[in-house]
């Protein structure tokens, strides 16, 4: 219980330690004074840093902003602890590389002196509320809170304000092949997308296709269910069952009742009821109220 209470306060005291993060000098309102100054060099980034990509279009757009307007939000670090006087990055690798890029010499910084478990959260933590990781940066984030703090899927959303289902979600995208999860990181495929090829016979195969034509999220469904890329476009091809009148009668008196898209299909050997959502907290909702909470 003591453990579940330690992160949920580490949640809720993040804003205060971190505060208001990268926003551009207009934006940020109330930022925390800086402890000191460093000489840049005294700097180093964290090895654990859950981000590993950053924009080389966005980094020169903060460095500019920094030349113009200075650092307005301190960069949070530790004091390493080989006795070197350096200090080690907790949040804000992105700011310490604009400002190297900008020219800065010194940086105004927040030291916190927390130990490794701590500062690995933290990193991993403020990086997901900010949403700068992409989703396998963020999928593997989480793993590594669950491999090396014994943090439960529950624990992660309720210390990242999330809920269970996404990181649920996110933590399936770690299933895909290395080169799935590679176009998922550099923005060509979506998580949507990627997430429907992860039962998928060849997920690597359909998500190149589904790269090359363009495909939605629901006709990615429809190829990953079909098992292989010539089944999908027959099943595609062919043209919609029509449906009886009471069919169609019982989806919109789901539809209403339940607030989502319910779709019916018969069979000779049976049917299937399917519910689409738009947002995991319909996803969320509907959970709820099927368990009658």
């Amino acid at each position: 219980m003591a453990d579940d209470a330690s992160r949920k306060r580490l949640g809720r005291g993040l804003a205060a330690l971190i505060g208001e993060m990268d926003q551009p000098a207009e934006q940020a309102s109330r930022p925390q004074p800086a402890d000191r100054k460093l000489p840049i060099e005294f700097v180093v980034r964290n090895p654990n840093n859950p981000r590993r990509d950053f924009a080389e279009e966005e980094l020169a757009d903060l460095a500019a902003s920094i030349r113009e307007h200075g650092i307005i939000q301190p960069i949070v670090v530790r004091p390493k602890r080989d006795a070197s006087g350096m200090f080690e990055l907790i949040a804000g690798e992105r700011r310490w590389r604009a400002a190297q890029r900008a020219g800065l010499t010194e940086l105004p910084v927040i030291i916190r002196d927390v130990d490794d478990k701590v500062a690995l959260e933290l990193a991993i933590i403020e990086n997901v509320q900010r949403a700068d990781l992409n989703p396998i940066e963020e999928a593997a984030g989480y793993q590594k809170l669950m491999d090396e703090y014994d943090y439960t899927q529950a624990d992660l959303g309720d210390v990242i304000g999330k809920s269970r289902s996404h990181v649920a979600n996110t933590l399936r995208l770690l299933k895909l092949p290395a080169t799935v999860q590679t176009m998922v990181g550099d923005g060509s495929l979506s998580a949507g997308h990627a997430r429907t090829l992860v039962t998928a016979t060849d997920p690597e195969a359909l998500a190149k296709r589904i790269v090359s034509e363009g495909l939605s999220v629901r006709q990615a469904e429809a190829l990953a269910q079909s098992g292989d890329g010539s089944s999908g476009r027959k099943a595609q091809s062919r043209a919609p069952i029509e449906k009886d009148a009471d069919t169609l009668a019982l989806e919109k008196l789901l539809t209403d009742q339940l607030g989502l898209r319910v779709e019916i299909t018969h069979g000779n050997s049976g049917g299937e009821l399917r519910v689409k959502y738009r947002t995991l907290d319909q996803l969320d909702s509907l959970c709820h109220r099927l368990q009658g909470v």
